[in-house]
């Protein structure tokens, strides 16, 4: 049985530069990178990993969270009350 290859969204090539072209696979105890567009290939084994941290991207950030002291008052206008000049 072969394993899934999946791309990694927003991956860069370390050897060319590319985005989105790194795809990523585990077979065997062992995790696999290589890039569609050029050369470059990676094998890491499972359990070396659990030291490395995950690299923080747009995807796995938290949002900000917003002041929750800071208030906006908001004015309803009634289109009835409005005159003109």
């Amino acid at each position: 049985m072969t394993a899934k290859k999946r791309f990694i969204a927003g991956a860069v090539c370390p050897r060319c530069a590319a985005m989105d072209t790194l795809k990523a696979w585990e077979q065997n105890g062992i995790r696999y990178r290589e890039c569609v567009d050029c050369d470059f290939f990676e094998q890491l084994p499972l359990e070396q990993q659990q030291g490395v941290e995950e690299l923080e991207t747009r995807v796995n950030k938290p949002a900000p969270a917003e002041p929750a002291d800071e208030l906006q008052t908001v004015r309803i206008l009634d289109p009835g009350t409005i005159t003109r000049h």
